[in-house]
C-alpha cells in the first residue's frame, strides 16, 4: 500500500512538472512486486511482509560478510545454529543439502563427535524405519522412528497444524497432539495422532475439571488416534502449571479442550487423576483399557530422580508396565516459559535418556517398554546419537516449525509471529499455505530418514536401533577421544534387581524411592 501510494504520488508530481518520472516507475515497480508477493505461496515471509521481506533473503545471500543479520555465524546456536536451520529449510524445500569444501565444524574443538564407519558397509533397499509399539496389545502402532513432538493447537496456529498433520498423512509419521487436545484442524487430514493428556484433561474433562472415563473413551475410539500419551512433565516448564487467558480462548480453542471460551484455561502443576506412583500406574492401565488396547505411556522431563525410580518400583509391585516413554529434554520447548525454568529447571535429555533406559534395563523391563524422547533434534546424526544412549525413536518440534517456516524470530508468545507459526492473528495466519508447507513437512521428514539410512549403512548396520554408544565418538580435549560407551555410565542387564546399584545416582536415591508415594522415603544423602 505504501509503495503504491508513493507511486500516485510521484506519478502526479512528474504529471505536474515537478518530479522525476524515474520514482513513479521504481515505486509502480516495487507496488507490482508487493502484489506479486501477496499472492505467492512459497515464502511465507514475503506473503505477511511483500517488498520489505525480501531484505531477509538479501542478508542470506551475502551472509559470509553479514552473518544472520549482522551477528550470527553459521554455528552459533540461539537455540538454533544457522546450519542446523538451513538444514531443515534445504530438505524441505527438496534442494540439495550437500556442502562444499568438507566440514564447517572444528573437528578438533572439545565435544565434537562422529560416527565410526565400517569398511563392510551395507546397502539398504528403503529408509522407512519403523518400531512397533505396544507389542501385544490389541491395537499396537507400528512408528516412524523420527515424528512431530507435542505442539497444542492455541500454541500453533489452525494453519500451522493443518500442514503438520497433512505432513505426517503423506509422510506416514505420528503427530503428537500436544496437551492442547484434538482440534478440528488435526482431524481434516487424517494423520496419525499421538493424544496427550495433561493435568487438565483437555478434551476428556469434567465441567470441574477432573477426568471424563465416558469423554475419554468416545474421542480415544477414533481410529486417527494410536496412541495415548500421558504428559507428567515438559521439558520447557517441568514442574509448571499453565494458564492461557480468557481472551486467547477462541471458540475453536474451547471446543478442542472441552473449556468455556473467553474463560482463562488453567493447567494444574499436578494431575489429580492419581496422588501416588501405584495410582498413576492403575490410571495408565485403566486409560489403556478404555482406548480399547492401544499403546498407552507417558512422557516427563526427569526431575528428582527417586520420583522416577518410584515409578519404577509401581511397575515391578503392580506388574502394570506403560507401552512406552517419552523423555523430554529441558532444552526443548516452543512455547512461552518463565526465564528461571528456561534455564535452570529440569535434566537435560542426555542424562533423562540415560537414567531411564539405565534403570529399565537394570530391572530388566527395557524389552517390555519403548522410549522416546525429544529435546533439539533436527538431523540424522541427532538421531543416531540419541538412539545410542537408549532412544527407540525421536520427535521434534522445533525441527518441524523451520520446515512450516519459522525463522527463530522468538516472538512465539507474542502472538505477533513473523511467518504464522504460533499466532492465532487471521491476517498473520494466511502467510501459511498448507498444501505447500505440507509437503515441506513431509520432505523434511523423508531428507532426514534418507541421510540416516545413509548413516546406517556406513556403521555397517541395517537399522538405527542397532546403533549403540560403542558406535559413537566424542573428544574430550585436542589429544583425547572416547568412546560414548566409556565415557558415559551404562548398567548391566538386570543389575538393579540383584542389588547392584551401579553409580551414586542408584546408590544415593534409590532406597529412598517408594511405589507408594512420590516423598523421598528418608534422609537425602549428598550425591557426589
Amino acid at each position: 500500500m505504501c509503495c503504491g501510494a508513493l507511486a500516485l504520488y510521484f506519478a502526479a508530481s512528474w504529471t505536474a512538472g515537478i518530479g522525476d518520472g524515474l520514482f513513479a516507475l521504481l515505486f509502480l515497480a516495487l507496488t507490482l512486486l508487493g502484489l506479486r508477493d501477496a499472492r505467492q505461496t512459497r515464502h511465507s515471509i514475503l506473503r505477511n511482509y511483500p517488498v520489505i521481506g525480501h531484505l531477509r533473503f538479501l542478508f542470506e545471500f551475502i551472509r559470509p560478510e553479514i552473518r544472520q543479520y549482522f551477528v550470527e555465524g553459521d554455528n552459533d546456536a540461539a537455540p538454533f545454529s544457522r546450519a542446523q536451520r538451513s538444514i531443515v529449510y534445504q530438505r524441505a524445500k527438496g534442494d540439495p543439502d550437500q556442502r562444499p569444501f568438507g566440514t564447517q565444524l572444528d573437528v578438533g574443538a572439545r565435544g565434537y563427535e562422529w560416527i565410526n564407519h565400517s569398511l563392510a558397509p551395507t546397502h539398504l533397499l528403503g529408509h522407512d524405519f519403523r518400531i512397533t509399539i505396544g507389542a501385544g496389545r490389541a491395537q499396537p502402532y507400528s512408528a516412524s522412528v523420527f515424528n512431530i513432538s507435542a505442539m497444542s493447537f492455541g500454541a500453533l496456529s489452525a494453519r500451522a497444524i493443518l500442514a503438520l498433520n497433512k505432513g505426517a498423512k503423506i509422510g506416514g509419521f505420528a503427530h503428537d497432539t500436544g496437551e492442547g487436545s484434538i482440534s478440528v484442524h488435526h482431524r481434516v487430514h487424517g494423520g496419525d495422532l499421538i493424544w496427550e493428556i495433561g493435568s487438565g484433561y483437555f478434551g476428556c474433562r469434567n465441567d470441574d475439571g477432573s477426568f471424563s472415563a465416558d469423554k475419554f473413551q468416545a474421542a480415544a475410539a477414533d481410529p486417527q488416534v494410536k496412541m495415548i500419551e500421558l504428559k507428567l512433565s515438559q521439558g520447557a516448564k517441568p514442574g509448571h502449571g499453565g494458564v492461557l487467558p480468557g481472551p486467547k480462548v477462541t471458540a475453536e480453542i474451547a471446543a478442542a479442550r472441552g473449556v468455556p471460551a473467553g474463560q482463562a484455561c488453567i493447567s494444574p502443576a499436578r494431575h489429580s487423576a492419581f496422588s501416588t506412583p501405584i495410582e498413576m500406574m492403575q490410571f495408565i492401565d485403566r486409560l489403556r483399557n478404555l482406548s480399547g488396547g492401544k499403546p498407552t505411556g507417558f512422557k516427563l522431563c526427569i526431575g528428582h530422580p527417586w520420583e522416577w525410580f518410584a515409578l519404577c518400583k509401581a511397575m515391578l509391585e503392580t506388574g502394570i508396565t506403560p507401552d512406552f516413554i517419552v523423555v523430554d529434554g529441558a532444552e526443548g520447548g516452543t512455547g512461552a516459559a518463565p526465564l528461571e525454568f528456561t534455564n535452570n529447571v529440569g535434566a537435560p535429555l542426555q542424562e533423562g535418556l540415560l537414567l531411564v533406559h539405565n534403570t529399565l534395563v537394570g530391572l530388566n523391563l527395557r524389552d517390555q517398554i519403548k522410549i522416546g524422547c525429544a529435546g533439539k533434534v533436527t538431523t540424522a546424526f541427532d538421531i543416531v546419537r540419541l538412539m545410542a544412549l537408549g532412544a527407540d525413536w525421536c520427535n521434534a518440534a522445533r525441527g518441524f516449525m523451520f520446515a512450516l517456516g519459522c525463522i527463530q524470530a522468538q516472538a512465539c508468545h507474542t502472538g505477533h509471529c513473523p511467518t504464522g507459526v504460533t499466532t492465532q492473528d487471521p491476517q498473520r495466519q494466511r502467510a501459511i499455505v498448507v498444501p505447500d508447507k505440507a509437503q515441506r513437512v513431509a520432505n523434511f521428514h523423508q531428507g532426514t530418514l534418507k541421510a540416516l539410512k545413509e548413516l546406517v549403512e556406513a556403521a555397517g548396520l541395517c537399522h538405527p536401533q542397532e546403533i549403540t554408544a560403542q558406535h559413537i565418538v566424542h573428544r574430550l580435549d585436542k589429544h583425547e577421544v572416547r568412546l560414548l560407551a566409556n565415557l558415559l555410565p551404562f548398567v548391566e542387564p538386570g543389575a538393579v534387581l540383584r542389588g547392584e546399584l551401579p553409580h551414586n545416582t542408584f546408590r544415593v536415591y534409590w532406597p529412598l524411592a517408594s511405589a507408594h508415594s512420590f516423598s523421598p522415603q528418608g534422609r537425602i544423602e549428598r550425591a557426589a
